[in-house]
């Protein structure tokens, strides 16, 4: 499956990017970051979350070939 995945702040730094197209195998979301930290290994030393249509997601997530985004760490009050 293809998904498209959007980085934000710092992730795009690393990525050097700020979109990609990803084609992935296993179809749940942990399946996804572990391809994202082989690619990016950078991502190990940083704390990131990731929401799939606009709505955080858990690695048990399946993915439904929606827009994910992947989220720096943010603070909100």
């Amino acid at each position: 499956m293809k998904v498209e995945i959007k980085y934000f702040g710092m992730l795009a730094e690393i990525t050097g990017c700020s979109t990609e197209r990803f084609t992935v195998v296993d179809l749940k979301m942990a399946g996804l970051k572990k391809e994202l930290l082989k690619k990016y290994p950078d991502f190990a030393n940083t704390d990131f979350r990731m929401a799939q249509n606009k709505e955080l997601v858990t690695d048990t997530t399946l993915l439904t070939g929606k827009e994910i985004a992947v989220l720096p760490p943010f603070a909100g009050g």
